[in-house]
């Protein structure tokens, strides 16, 4: 709650208990010219006014309900149920915090399982752990699990098409570590079959940065030739539709899970989702709840295991990751229980033939192409003109019509990846494709400005 009030005699009560009299005696051991000092700051507004200034500054940002909004490239506009949030918000949860003490705890200890058991049939895995702080630190901490899996072998593949910001992430936690990161075009398994034994893993993006779907055909078996684990960081709305990472044979899972049922947020907290194969449970950082019985076989929950530093010598924790996004957790459970396996598998459709036409409508723009491969929800398009600037002149029109991928790639000036999703109708596609075609008629066809 936002504010918690005190009455007199509460005051009077907790000052008996401690026993002086007064708010000033409880102070008086800090010298009085410190106790007050005054403050050069203007009259204070009213709540009335605070809350219509505040409304102001927030009415200059672009949200994605401010109009059409193609923008994608790691966090997704994707329709949220009213009943995520009327259920995440409620009290028994909003002050929950860390289950250290099972008995008092069952509430989210079982948040924590069902999540679990989602995310396990979504992957395809055996087991999966209560979160992370977002889908780049999941899977950074898939490469670390394989990096330690074997010491001796410390060679990792990444396939090129990987989110810049994941790669930075997984250069900032290997650093320190005396290992080899190498990019990778074509397909995994070719990828695995040109290295020597020394591989620790081998990571496939499904569907990549640019929303295309690699062939993972192979990929696990040609990796365990290699020495190494198969990791797959995936979306995990897609996983709806195609098939599983384990289902290819991965042996860790990773996803950003705030396309399940969590709001964009300026981009955060959202939610890193991990999962593995059984041989691999011991390895997994963060948390695992458990089902069980009482004594009196009753249904209970509890901490199976907790490989973190808090919880065991600093030494032997397999991580040094020290929290779960436990309500973003909660929400992304809610959702999946709610959509079920049909109305994620719908969304998924949605995503799938939606992108593929605005494909089409954008391949017939005159001095437009769309980048050729399997996609999902995200594709590239070659414009006739610097995308930035087409892009800044949309938004004026409040059109947002996707990323222009010279923000990571400079030389890719004319390029910009648009994201369609559900919440993209296919007369918002027309119109998008309508403004695009307007602006590159109006920019003389060229690769002038427009």
């Amino acid at each position: 709650m936002p504010y918690i009030p005190v009455t007199d005699a509460q005051k009077e009560a907790m000052l008996g208990f401690l026993g002086i009299r007064s708010i000033e005696e409880l102070f008086k051991e800090i010298p009085k010219e410190f106790r007050f000092p005054h403050l050069a700051l203007d009259d204070g507004l009213s709540e009335a006014e605070t809350l219509r200034e505040l409304a102001a500054l927030a009415g200059q940002n672009a949200d994605a309900g401010s109009g059409l909004w193609f923008l994608g490239g790691g966090a997704y506009n994707h329709f949220i149920p009213q009943a995520v949030a009327g259920l995440a918000s409620r009290g028994e949860y909003l002050t929950a915090y860390t289950p250290y003490q099972s008995e008092v705890s069952q509430g989210t200890l079982q948040v924590m399982f069902e999540y679990q058991s989602m995310i396990a049939d979504l992957t395809g895995m055996e087991v999966a752990n209560a979160g992370h702080y977002d889908g780049a630190s999941a899977l950074a901490e898939a490469v670390l699990m394989a990096l330690k899996n074997d010491p001796s072998k410390q060679r990792v593949l990444l396939p090129s098409g990987i989110h810049p910001e994941y790669r930075a992430v997984l250069d900032t936690y290997l650093a320190a570590r005396d290992c080899t990161i190498e990019s990778y075009s074509g397909t995994p398994a070719e990828a695995a079959r040109r290295t020597s034994g020394d591989l620790a893993a081998l990571v496939a993006c499904y569907p990549d940065f640019f929303g295309i779907i690699p062939d993972l055909k192979d990929a696990a078996l040609e990796a365990h030739n290699a020495g190494g684990l198969f990791i797959v960081h995936a979306d995990p709305v897609m996983l709806g539709l195609l098939k599983s990472p384990g289902s290819f044979g991965a042996d860790i899972v990773s996803a950003e899970g705030q396309s399940l049922g969590n709001d964009l947020n300026y981009g955060g907290p959202f939610l890193g989702i991990m999962a593995s194969s059984a041989s691999l449970m011991r390895r997994l950082p963060g948390r695992i709840a458990g089902e069980t019985l009482d004594l009196e076989k009753r249904r209970g929950f509890v901490l199976t295991l907790t490989a973190r530093e808090q919880h065991i010598r600093r030494e032997k924790a397999v991580s040094n990751i020290c929290s779960n996004q436990g309500l973003v957790a909660l929400r992304s459970a809610i959702y999946l229980a709610l959509m079920g396996k049909n109305g994620l598998k719908e969304t998924a459709l949605l995503c799938w033939h939606r992108a593929h036409y605005a494909a089409k409508k954008f391949a017939a723009i005159p001095g437009c192409s769309v980048r050729q491969g399997d996609f999902f929800k995200e594709f590239t398009v070659l414009l006739p003109c610097p995308a930035g600037e087409l892009a800044e002149k949309l938004a004026a029109g409040h059109i947002v019509p996707g990323l222009p991928l010279s923000r990571y790639f400079p030389e890719r000036e004319n390029e910009l990846l648009v994201c369609v999703t559900e919440m993209n109708s296919k007369n918002d596609i027309d119109t998008l494709a309508n403004a695009v075609r307007q602006a590159i008629a109006d920019s003389g066809r060229g690769g002038g400005k427009v």
